[in-house]
């Protein structure tokens, strides 16, 4: 199987920082520790990164959620219509610098940030072995290469309780599938001949079910579809967008038994044809389309906004051509990634967060997702031919890198350069927890834009977050139309306490209970004040339209003042009066709640789920009452409408 590396990624002796999400949230293989380290580095993926980084899974209620994995809380996001665009904003931190320009303004290293996601129908079986899980504990699945079946072992193997994003057959096929010996390893002895052993990993260390070799390579067959390469050689972005497995089927070899495919270790046609094996072209796709079963009415229902496409996709068991929604074979978006300096987990150049606004895409199923987003950090060297180099270079001998070499400068003094080669080709990577991509409600309309404006960071200080944040608004500034819609919603955790040893600070300071995140949205005059507007001077709530509302509240029914409520409460109250709230809201009012909401919101949810509003012109300055502690942090942002 032929495969194209993405670039040789150089990174400088020991590492202790690298990249974090921090919208959406990261997990950094967090779960639910306590700790301010995490507890398995090994738990679904390998980040590279420091073991205090993440945020834990959000919490839905009050109450951490334990082990029932039904009180986490997922994310939810509206798709986008046929022309209106619904834009979510990722935010990160690089810790080795990124961007620039390589003939004007270079930073010391090149780099490339990709960032992907993949999704599954949200009505998956509870029980079924391949659903996406956050999970309620930190072991990792298992593994057991020596198995009477694939199905024995998948079953032995995969526990529900544990995180789960590739599945069972993903990592068994990687495993058994020899490696590509056209790579280029430096210096390096793999400690194998399988997809589970490259430069970076040459002892083939298992990462929940991701596959190595995809992780430190690009394009690969894999259930990770391209969202946007950020990069600091833009000549690249041409090669980039052809061979997006987004755009470009490619083979591999496939066997079965009983008609059910396995694993195989062949990775060429030659040698797989020869074996007995079928060299077929696989797919990767949106969504498939099962309601269609032939290759006729499959690509029939082909349009100007989907092409349907009958053909094998890359997940196959049965080895069959199903209907498939293709991703949209436009240009894959390739941009000059954000500037940052090296050393340093902070902003870009115009002192804003290193962000990327993704047009999450439409499903013309109009099912509920559920979905996994992903950044890949790559950095590298111009020490050799960094586009160029394959294994011809490999071995002690042949290698232009050595391990922490030593070289002769002026007078024959010697230096020894701090280097090692399975760094100079690393990846860095973190993931978000599970979020949803939900059609839009009724009375959306398909060509109105929706903007997420969200909240992000965790409890603790500077210095105790690191290398997370404090809390925050995302976007800080949002700058929209009076035709734009705003989905407003923030998720939290119960468990954030940051206890024991530590890579950095223990502790959590911060206002509430010990541990516990909350936030809140209240209007006010300016963002240099900290007093809120009282409910009769606020112009904010006054001046939006309900369009929709988790509670099935809209403009019609419901009283400006307990939309404000709703907000300022976290959703602890609905309303005001039981006779303004029937049905299942009449439990959450002032009248009908039997406790009552404390001044730090430690009775109200850790998340939340908010409402997707219309504001009409102006500038509105808004602040979370709990975490804006002067002098200490400041959780405002501002909203522009026009």
């Amino acid at each position: 199987m032929i495969r194209f590396y993405f670039g040789i990624f150089l990174i400088i002796s020991v590492v202790n920082a690298d990249i974090y999400f921090h919208f959406p949230p990261g997990s950094n293989n967090r779960v639910n520790e306590r700790t301010a380290n995490r507890a398995n580095a090994q738990n679904a993926f390998d980040s590279q990164n420091n073991n205090k980084g993440g945020y834990n899974v959000p919490d839905a209620t009050n109450q951490a959620y334990g082990t029932n994995s039904s009180l986490q809380y997922y994310l939810k996001f509206f798709q986008s219509g046929a022309t209106g665009k619904t834009i979510l904003r990722f935010v990160w931190t690089n810790q080795h610098g990124c961007g620039g320009n390589e003939e004007t303004n270079p930073t010391k290293q090149t780099c490339d940030l990709i960032l992907q996601y993949m999704c599954q129908d949200g009505d998956i079986n509870e029980n079924d072995l391949d659903k996406f899980r956050n999970g309620v504990e930190t072991s990792p699945q298992t593994y057991t290469p020596e198995k009477t079946s694939d199905a024995a072992g998948k079953l032995a193997d995969v526990k529900t309780t544990r995180r789960l994003h590739e599945s069972w057959n993903y990592y068994d096929r990687c495993h058994n599938r020899e490696r590509n010996k056209g790579l280029f390893i430096a210096d390096q002895t793999l400690q194998g001949n399988t997809a589970i052993y490259t430069r970076q990993d040459s002892a083939g260390t298992k990462y929940g079910y991701e596959c190595p070799e995809e992780r430190d390579y690009w394009p690969y067959i894999s259930p990770w579809a391209d969202i946007a390469i950020l990069t600091s050689n833009t000549s690249r972005c041409s090669f980039y967008q052809q061979e997006s497995f987004n755009v470009k089927p490619r083979h591999d070899c496939i066997e079965t038994r009983n008609g059910i495919r396995t694993s195989t270790k062949f990775n060429n046609e030659v040698n797989c044809t020869s074996q007995g094996g079928k060299w077929l072209l696989l797919y990767s796709y949106l969504e498939k389309a099962p309601g269609y079963t032939t290759q006729v009415s499959c690509e029939k229902a082909s349009s100007s906004r989907y092409q349907y496409k009958w053909a094998i996709p890359h997940d196959t068991i049965t080895v069959k051509e199903e209907c498939l929604v293709l991703h949209p074979q436009q240009d894959l978006s390739c941009l000059q990634a954000p500037w940052s300096r090296s050393n340093y987990l902070g902003l870009k150049s115009d002192a804003e967060p290193l962000s990327y606004d993704w047009t999450i895409p439409s499903f013309p199923s109009n099912k509920i997702k559920r979905c996994i987003a992903r950044i890949r950090y790559n950095i590298s060297t111009f020490d050799y031919d960094l586009y160029n180099i394959n294994s011809t270079s490999n071995g002690k001998v042949k290698s232009p890198v050595k391990n922490d070499p030593v070289v002769i400068v002026d007078d024959g003094i010697q230096l020894q350069i701090n280097l090692n080669t399975d760094q100079t080709g690393r990846t860095f990577q973190d993931r978000t927890h599970i979020f949803e991509i939900l059609p839009r409600p009724n009375g959306i309309n398909d060509n109105e834009n929706i903007y997420n404006w969200n909240m992000l960071g965790k409890r603790g200080n500077i210095v105790q977050t690191y290398p997370a944040v404090e809390y925050d608004f995302t976007p800080r500034n949002l700058q929209i139309n009076r035709n734009d819609l705003i989905h407003i919603q923030w998720s939290g955790s119960n468990t954030h306490h940051n206890e024991g040893n530590s890579d950095g600070q223990a502790g959590a300071d911060g206002q509430g209970e010990e541990g516990t995140d909350r936030s809140n949205l209240v209007e006010i005059r300016n963002r240099d004040e900290n007093y809120p507007y009282p409910y009769e001077q606020t112009t904010f709530w006054k001046n939006v339209k309900v369009r929709w509302s988790p509670m099935d509240k809209s403009n019609d029914n419901i009283r400006k003042d307990d939309l404000a409520l709703y907000f300022a409460s976290s959703g602890y109250y609905r309303c005001q009066r039981a006779v303004d709230c029937t049905g299942i809201n009449n439990l959450y009012t002032v009248e009908t709640q039997t406790t009552k909401l404390d001044s730090l919101l430690k009775k109200a949810p850790a998340s939340f789920e908010g409402a997707l509003l219309q504001a009409n012109p102006g500038t509105y300055h808004m602040m979370c009452t709990r975490n804006n502690n002067f002098s200490n942090r400041a959780q405002k942002g501002t909203l522009i409408v026009t």
